[in-house]
């Protein structure tokens, strides 16, 4: 079967397909956005970029033991790029996955993945229950309480900011950014 690159529609319709669950849905919207944003920031693709974000936990739902490899037979047998599928199953490198994230767009999209879910608990304690006015500063002073969104793995975030030659501010702050464009369809 040949490769084909996706689009954003078929992928929203895949997601859609093996997602029910509006949380998962809304968390795979802010990592579309904010990979979307990274694309644009270093001038790479930003469709591609998005679609990767947006399909990244696929299987999750319906497959939680089996997490990266149902994605990949999913993808696979949808006659996915091999470039766009291997992106993806980077994400899960060291939990999931023994795919290293090695690209610029693999890195970031190890590092913002579970940021994303920081950030929007973050955002969800504030008294305007949005991250359009949230700064830096409010995302640090949850960081150290390892109680407070503690599925969001700061581990793995240090990690891909330091693969990415990042600050953890630096990376904070790009992600509430790309998070704030799509701020209205995910609640947020």
């Amino acid at each position: 079967m040949p490769t084909h690159i996706p689009t954003r529609h078929e992928a929203l319709e895949l997601l859609l397909k093996y997602n029910s669950s509006q949380s998962l849905i809304n968390h795979a919207k802010s990592v579309e956005a904010v990979m979307r944003y990274a694309a644009r920031r270093h001038g790479d693709d930003e469709e591609k970029w998005g679609v990767i974000g947006l399909v990244h936990d696929l299987d999750y739902e319906k497959y939680p033991k089996q997490h990266c490899t149902m994605t990949k037979q999913i993808l696979t047998e949808a006659g996915w790029d091999e470039e766009y599928i291997r992106a993806i199953l980077s994400h899960g490198w060291g939990i999931c996955s023994d795919i290293e994230p090695l690209s610029l767009l693999e890195k970031t999209l190890f590092a913002i993945d579970e940021l994303t879910g920081l950030v929007t608990a973050c955002a969800l304690v504030r008294p305007s229950k949005s991250v359009m006015d949230m700064e830096v500063k409010s995302v640090k002073k949850k960081w150290g309480n390892k109680q407070f969104a503690a599925g969001a793995n700061r581990d793995v975030i240090e990690k891909g900011a330091a693969m990415l030659g990042y600050t953890i501010d630096d990376l904070i702050e790009m992600t509430i950014n790309g998070m704030r464009e799509v701020a209205g369809e995910i609640g947020l």
